[in-house]
């Protein structure tokens, strides 16, 4: 049986009510809504007089459905009249949640004369000389496009640009919050693979890195492998790259934690999709023992009839014993569960037949693929992608530093080096001093982690940059923006 969902931010929602003005009026408001199973976060008096007390009454529920039944046990009080429900998450959106805002007053002509013509020409012809310059004297310099065509929106399938929208105004409000970096979401309406990569890489020159974003497999190989080759800036599909980097991170402190070796154990990873598939490379690239990827069908084995290319290259690259049976059966023995698949395809049971000290990362959202409750009554370390359980696994301990770095080093592409030393730098960053069952990824609220990411990822860029070229870059400072510190390549004093 599927267990509710928790109360959650997500569905938070603030009820005004007005209730007869006695001494047990505040005290049946919460008891009605904690015998609802929502929990009160806020309860503030907007206005009072010798009857009636006029209250807004925040509280978390579980989804839409909760809040209703939360509302209505309001109304069924005695003395209450319930005026409005305001549900705060759409409240959060109106107008959307980012903007942009300029980076110069033009408060007087002369302002005017160098941000604009005339002063701006002289700018623009050194950048038709030299065109590198646009890294450094433009918002290349510090701009991401965040790219969608809506068609796999979180966990909620082809929803289309429109529908996108939000997720990408928030992809971009985080790129800001916890990195510096400027970005914009760009959302397509189209899926035509051809289309899109045609239409980025005529937006390119204005950006310094691409982040490709819920779109679906396999177009997104496609896309993205498309775009790699066309382009002279980094091409980061974050559901693939992000999800990869932040697994591998999480692993490597489970495994710390557990006393395991990433070469001798065994993973189970359910979903095959653009997620699993990174991972899964990612994996094999630092070393993993024995691997087996699964979907609808079951393992992907070699001698399986009708697989994608993606599909059959996974095949062809792990299951050393060539299982062919379904999820229940691979995970039976395995050391390690990895899950960014559906909700509810395994229990408890499922999970007391893997191994000793095993883990569990369950990342379905909202619904994982073991409740996590029943999975840690068997598993040593259990790890989701819920804000309100322990051991959250969150693309944004990894795509605000990666990013950084890129654009700190003026990056010509993402490498899987860049990835295994974000992981490094993320999974470091948590301590050996305070790693254990419970703590295996720092928060994403940790100042530390996007610059160590950054720092990462710079080194690994500046030193690929130097055995491609030879030529040995200096980052001027650590700073968001940062420029190489070469000879200048105009002749005016460096700008940055």
């Amino acid at each position: 049986m599927t267990a509710r969902r928790l109360p959650s931010a997500g569905f938070s929602i603030t009820i005004r009510v007005a209730v007869t003005a006695d001494s047990s009026a505040i005290g049946r408001l919460t008891t009605a809504v904690g015998e609802a199973g929502a929990v009160v976060t806020a309860l503030d008096v907007v206005d009072s007089d010798h009857t009636c007390i006029i209250a807004d009454l925040t509280c978390d529920t579980a989804d839409a459905a909760h809040a209703d039944q939360v509302v209505a046990g309001l109304e069924a009080l005695d003395g209450v009249e319930v005026r409005k429900v305001s549900d705060r998450t759409f409240l959060l959106h109106l107008g959307g949640k980012i903007e942009v805002q300029s980076k110069v007053a033009l408060r007087t002509r002369d302002e005017l004369s160098r941000a604009y013509t005339p002063g701006v020409a002289r700018v623009c012809l050194a950048i038709a000389e030299n065109p590198d310059d646009a890294r450094r004297l433009t918002i290349k310099r510090n701009t991401v496009a965040v790219v969608t065509d809506g068609s796999a929106v979180l966990g909620l399938g082809n929803l289309g640009p429109a529908a996108a929208l939000p997720v990408m105004e928030g992809k971009a409000a985080l790129f800001k919050r916890f990195a510096g970096v400027d970005a914009w979401p760009v959302v397509l309406d189209t899926q035509d693979t051809d289309e899109i990569v045609n239409i980025v890489k005529a937006i390119a020159p204005a950006y310094g890195g691409i982040n490709l974003e819920d779109i679906a497999a396999p177009r997104c190989f496609e896309i993205e492998a498309r775009l790699r080759e066309m382009l002279d800036i980094p091409v980061f599909h974050d559901d693939q790259h992000g999800t990869a980097i932040c697994v591998l991170a999480a692993l490597t402190n489970a495994l710390r934690v557990v006393g395991k070796q990433l070469a001798d154990v065994r993973v189970v990873v359910s979903g095959s999709g653009a997620a699993g598939t990174a991972i899964m490379k990612l994996l094999l690239r630092q070393g993993v023992g024995d691997l087996i990827a699964t979907d609808r069908p079951g393992a992907l084995y070699r001698g399986m009839p009708g697989l994608s290319p993606s599909w059959q290259w996974l095949a062809d690259h792990t299951n050393r014993d060539n299982y062919a049976g379904d999820l229940r059966g691979a995970i039976r023995g395995a050391d390690v569960f990895i899950g960014v698949s559906a909700p509810n395809l395994l229990t408890g049971d499922d999970i007391a037949t893997m191994a000793p000290k095993s883990i569990v990362f369950a990342l379905a959202n909202p619904d994982p693929e073991v409740d996590p409750r029943a999975a840690r009554e068997h598993a040593a370390i259990v790890a989701t992608g819920r804000s309100d359980q322990p051991n959250q696994i969150n693309n944004v301990l990894a795509f605000p530093g990666v990013f950084r770095g890129m654009l700190d080093a003026q990056a010509r592409g993402y490498t899987d080096d860049m990835a295994l030393a974000a992981a490094r730098a993320i999974a470091d960053t948590v301590g050996a001093d305070k790693l254990n069952a419970s703590v295996i990824v720092p928060s994403v609220f940790d100042p530390r982690v996007a610059p160590a990411v950054a720092a990462a990822v710079r080194a690994v860029a500046k030193s690929e940059a130097y055995a491609a070229t030879g030529f040995r870059g200096g980052v001027t400072s650590d700073t968001p923006g940062g420029a190489f510190d070469e000879t200048p390549v105009l002749p005016d004093p460096e700008l940055s």
